[in-house]
């Protein structure tokens, strides 16, 4: 059934009124199911700390092969929903002097809640953007977020220093800002993970956040001194076994210390996965679930 650009309008507000509603209430299952079967039903191997730790099963022939059309290029049609390319935009905000390139998914406007996503090294807004690449998982985080009253950027972080983190400070303002204060969450993923710890360290910015994720990211052995740790928002780290950039037992140490002194934190390791695999692998709506209710 076809719907008018103005009863899609309408529809995305009511989803707005009745998420934010129940974001306020700390549910679990703020974000419904959304094509779950197909990006949820991953086989956990074993877990630690209470469930906090967990290791999922990743096989490169089912997960990659099986799962793409074009193997790393485009993924089967049955994983991607193209509606909602109606609430995309690309646009270049001017956020207080900092001209930042973006794609936005969702309303400008009193969005029920906000997720940013920061791409590594040689990337731009349009891999965070992507329908068909990482096997479909940024198509399935737009629907998660736009189609339930909120908004997704993607924005291109063009020096992974301190004027990186200055602009991603400004758009993490301005998005809060545009949504009348509602929850920001900042995904990172690689290098773009320094964007996430330089940001952590912006008392305002933490101010405005709900939590953060990082996919594939370096370790930061300075984060029990930010603001962001001393507030104590949920850190959600994703990482895979054999990845040969950023070694995921780093990672895991940094979330060990973080779990024994009782802060709010989970850790997804993908068995045999590489680089790449937590973008293409992560379960997108138990993490954000997860830090909407924390």
């Amino acid at each position: 059934m076809k719907m008018s650009t103005s009863h899609c309008m309408i529809i995305t507000a009511i989803a707005a009124f009745l998420l934010s509603g129940t974001i306020s209430s700390a549910s679990a299952d703020a974000l419904p199911p959304y094509k779950d079967e197909l990006f949820s039903a991953q086989t956990v191997m074993q877990t630690s700390d209470n469930g906090a730790f967990e290791t999922i099963n990743y096989d490169e022939m089912r997960d990659i092969n099986g799962r793409d059309q074009i193997p790393e290029q485009r993924v089967q049609q049955k994983y991607v929903s193209l509606g909602i390319r109606k609430l995309q935009q690309d646009e270049t905000l001017s956020l207080n002097g900092h001209r930042l390139d973006v794609t936005r998914v969702g309303p400008t406007d009193n969005a029920a809640f906000t997720v940013i996503f920061i791409h590594g090294r040689d990337g731009t807004r349009r891999l965070g953007a992507n329908d068909f690449t990482f096997g479909g998982n940024f198509n399935r985080v737009k629907n998660l977020v736009a189609g339930n009253g909120g908004t997704y950027y993607s924005p291109t972080v063009r020096t992974f220093d301190s004027d990186g983190v200055a602009n991603i400070v400004e758009l993490i303002r301005y998005a809060s800002e545009k949504s009348g204060g509602r929850p920001v969450i900042l995904s990172c993923a690689s290098m773009g993970s320094q964007i996430c710890w330089g940001v952590t360290r912006d008392a305002a910015s933490v101010k405005r956040l709900k939590g953060m994720l990082i996919m594939s990211g370096v370790t930061d052995p300075d984060f029990t001194k930010s603001a962001f740790y001393k507030a104590k928002l949920p850190m959600y780290f994703a990482h895979g076994s054999r990845d040969p950039v950023y070694a995921a037992t780093d990672q895991q140490g940094l979330f060990e210390a973080l779990y024994k002194s009782k802060y709010p934190t989970r850790f997804t390791l993908f068995d045999t996965g590489n680089h790449g695999t937590p973008i293409r692998m992560i379960d997108w709506r138990k993490v954000l679930n997860w830090i909407l209710a924390s």
